[in-house]
């Protein structure tokens, strides 16, 4: 008992020495500073990454389903002008 309430009275002072070192300014600072250079970067979120993944999936379904719906298009209209050309 007595143990853990000195080894939470030691950890608490360790806590105190430290939030009021230079260590903790400078850590501040360097956060701040790599913030501030990562703000300068074109950088996108996780989340605004997945969703374009999703978005460009589905235009590439939909470019395969248009590009064969066209070639049907295509070979039907050279069905039709090949029996056209038969009849002349």
């Amino acid at each position: 008992m007595l143990n853990q309430e000195l080894a939470r009275e030691m950890a608490g002072k360790v806590s105190e020495v430290l939030a009021m070192s230079p260590a903790r300014d400078i850590e501040k600072n360097l956060k701040a500073a790599l913030a501030a250079w990562l703000s300068r970067l074109d950088l996108v979120t996780r989340e605004e990454f997945d969703v374009q993944t999703e978005v460009l999936a589905r235009t590439r379904d939909r470019l395969r389903e248009l590009e064969t719906r066209l070639a049907r298009l295509e070979a039907d209209a050279a069905g039709v002008d090949t029996a056209d050309d038969a009849g002349r």
